[in-house]
């Protein structure tokens, strides 16, 4: 391997003269150009003061490895491409120096308009090089670009100047100093001697300025090191992959891209495919999460070096139940690889479009979408639910639905997401399969979301600022000034007490906090709310539309009566604003619990008044036996008892927070019965006569079970978004409302 890495240098005329003819090329497996306009700014900075910009790394090139590498120009290069290097290390600094130097036109990355870079040449030779490198990405600086008076007057250099061929510098220089000597000479002869010795000095510092430029693309030398041509294709790639494990590190999908190239797949072009589908959020990490959850798909595992298995014909050691190792090949080929990619792009797509979706999930725009983090977990879920028999799918939706926010409401992807990700995949994918195994968080949720101090929520982007905020869309909250539901792409959350009140009241972030934002129009917050109070606007609106409309409109908004009340008070103060702020902190709360934790929010509204009936008549049941065994477990059948207290274990072993005290009584013991078992209870043998004593029951055990079957029909049909006929419904009702007498005649158990 002599001779096989060779250390040399290029000066900067050199190099852009190179750089101008196409000579460096970039290998598909090579990031995009991503430098922000600041970031080349930067290094012209450090180029122009001398200072080592590291070193590049070159491999020495042959049509056949230009073509086996699917090499391309230079971001923004032009014109006739005449390959020389490819390049392995160094993209970005080549690919700045050339679109601030040679001034392509073209947008720089991730903006939509061109950037021109300049030097204030007196601020340069007075030493203040922190002001003296500026760029423009207005038309003045096209303008500018093209009006040398106004270079020169202005003492701005533009860049472009020096990658520009033949004596385009030096002409420069030499008319920047004759603009000022003229300049000079014109002073004096108006007499102004102040002004020309200031043209003079001009003209002097455009001499030195000039010296300092011829200097600097003649001497400043740029290091590289150039891999011969003769190295082989897969050698390349491991050398490229094992510079970029150390120091600045390229993330899993360019690396993942590098060793894929000689498997003869091209990942870059395979995202450049897909990402217009992802515009609605943030690309640069979307590429990974199609990644992630081709692996989550595959091997439930999704941290990086998971990832690496996904390579064609690599090889997985596992260990089997009896101990003994054995090596599986996840994905045989590249036309599987292929087909995993797609089958990973649609399903975040579709992920995507139904967490935006102002029905689904209420993130209506980016900036709402309580996590970008949690996109692989819900598209592998998605996906998981979409391959299950079409009998199973909406009640494996729903449980799909009660995972996601108890995500949110219990900030579950706020950090290293990995691990979080792989283990809620297989504990949520399991539950599909078993009511059994409840996933922890779900009753970590029950447990904790009364806890959350949506007050102190006050910075936006927050997953639980996001979420209320969805939320809200979700509840169709109405525009204020004409009571229809408002385009969702036309919402943005605007104060309901203005901001410009609380910063007079110095309440300072308490203005902000959700608890005074709502999803208002652009014209509704401008026009109708604009810097008043809500006592100045609500009764212009009652005037217009009338109380009872208004009311119910600020009622979609989780704004209840008594926080209505508050709004209308005059004066109004800061006392009055806290009072407001724990109110809606209370109906937001209530508004989490009936559509979250007990999973309303997507049953029409027949069927959630339905189920709050049925959720009634449950716990004036538990009463009933709570009343009738005068609190004592051991009162209840063996049988009945022993089911639930294996789900308290279960609870128990999830629930670090698990209230063992309240639990082992027997109204905390009945939270754990379902339907079924409280039947079983009143109707046992033992306890028969006293329960039909106690609520002057006159009935069969029978004609009792028929009304618990139609209400637990009922009941069920709900719970699992199963399909609840039109006989169905009407046979719960009437089961509800005969419940509802029975237990009115029990004292002190009222439903």
């Amino acid at each position: 391997m002599r001779d096989a890495q060779k250390p040399d240098h290029v000066s900067l005329n050199t190099l852009l003269g190179r750089l101008r003819e196409g000579r460096y090329v970039i290998p598909d497996f090579q990031r995009e150009f991503e430098w922000k306009p600041w970031d080349i700014r930067e290094l012209m900075r450090s180029i122009f003061l001398d200072y080592y910009v590291g070193s590049l790394l070159l491999w020495k090139g042959k049509p056949e490895s230009f073509e086996a590498l699917s090499c391309e120009p230079i971001y923004g290069h032009a014109g006739k491409s005449e390959p020389s290097y490819i390049v392995l290390d160094g993209q970005q600094r080549l690919t700045a120096m050339y679109y601030a130097f040679v001034a392509p036109d073209v947008n720089a990355p991730s903006r939509k308009n061109r950037y021109l870079y300049f030097i204030h040449v007196d601020r340069f030779m007075d030493g203040e090089y922190e002001e003296a490198f500026i760029y423009d990405w207005t038309r003045s600086g096209v303008n500018l670009l093209e009006d040398l008076e106004s270079q020169f007057a202005g003492h701005l250099f533009p860049l472009s100047v020096v990658g520009q061929e033949g004596w385009a510098l030096a002409n420069w220089v030499q008319k920047y100093e004759q603009h000022w000597q003229e300049s000079a000479s014109a002073s004096r002869d108006a007499g102004d001697e102040l002004a020309a010795s200031d043209a003079e000095k001009h003209a002097e510092r455009a001499s030195a300025f000039g010296k300092h430029l011829q200097s600097l693309c003649e001497r400043y030398q740029i290091s590289y090191v150039e891999l011969d041509q003769e190295l082989e294709l897969e050698k390349v790639c491991d050398i490229f992959t094992q510079i970029n494990s150390r120091g600045v590190k390229l993330d899993v999908f360019d690396l993942i891209n590098a060793l894929l190239k000689p498997k003869g797949l091209q990942l870059k072009h395979m995202w450049r495919k897909a990402a217009p589908r992802f515009e609605f959020v943030e690309k640069a990490s979307m590429n990974v999460y199609v990644l992630q959850v081709m692996s989550i798909l595959r091997q439930a595992y999704c941290s990086p070096k998971y990832l690496y298995y996904l390579l064609p014909g690599q090889e997985r050691t596992l260990r089997g139940a009896d101990g003994s190792l054995h090596n599986e090949v996840l994905v045989p080929d590249a036309a599987d690889f292929k087909s995993r990619w797609q089958d990973a792009v649609d399903v975040l797509d579709e992920a995507v479009k139904l967490l935006r979706h102002p029905q689904e999930f209420g993130a209506i725009a980016a900036s709402y979408l309580p996590y970008i983090s949690i996109l692989p977990a819900f598209a592998s879920l998605l996906a998981t639910v979409r391959a299950l028999p079409s009998s199973r799918q909406l009640d494996a939706q729903r449980k799909l639905r009660h995972w996601y926010w108890a995500s949110v409401f219990t900030v579950r992807y706020s950090g290293s997401v990995e691990s979080t990700t792989s283990r809620d995949y297989l504990d949520v994918k399991l539950w599909f399969e078993d009511d059994d195994v409840e996933p922890g968080l779900i009753a970590e949720f029950a447990a904790r979301f009364r806890s959350l101090d949506l007050r102190g929520e006050v910075k936006r982007g927050t997953s639980v600022y996001n979420g209320i905020f969805n939320l809200l869309v979700l509840g169709k909250a109405c525009d204020w000034a004409t009571g229809a539901a408002p385009q969702h792409d036309d919402l943005d959350d605007h104060h309901i007490v203005p901001k410009s009140w609380g910063q007079k009241q110095k309440l300072g972030k308490a203005i902000d906090t959700i608890l005074n934002r709502t999803p208002l129009t652009a014209g509704t917050n401008r026009k109708v709310i604009r810097d008043r109070l809500p006592n100045a606007y609500l009764p212009e609106l009652i005037e217009a539309n009338g109380e009872s409309l208004v009311r119910a409109t600020l009622e979609s908004h989780c704004i209840s009566p008594a926080a209505f009340d508050i709004l209308m008070r005059d004066p109004f103060g800061p006392g009055d604003y806290e009072a407001f702020l724990v109110e809606r902190q209370r109906t937001l709360m209530e508004a989490i619990e009936d559509l979250l934790v007990k999973e309303r929010l997507g049953l029409p509204p027949q069927l959630r008044e339905l189920d709050v009936q049925i959720e009634q008549v449950e716990l004036a049941l538990r009463r009933l036996v709570d009343q009738v065994l005068s609190g004592s477990p051991e009162e209840l059948p063996p049988h009945v008892a022993l089911k639930i207290q294996g789900r308290l274990q279960a609870a128990a072993k999830k629930n670090a927070a698990f209230d063992e005290a309240k639990y082992s009584s027997l109204a905390g013991i009945l939270e754990f019965a379902d339907l079924r078992e409280l039947q079983d209870v009143i109707t046992s043998k033992a306890l028969w006569s006293r329960f039909c004593s106690a609520i002057e029951l006159n009935a069969t055990k029978e004609s009792l079970a028929g009304r618990f079957d139609q209400l637990a029909e009922l009941r069920n049909g709900i719970r699992h978004s199963r399909t609840v006929s039109d006989v169905a419904r009407k046979d719960g009702e009437a089961a509800l409302a005969w419940f509802g007498q029975v237990l009115e005649k029990a004292q002190g158990v009222g439903s």
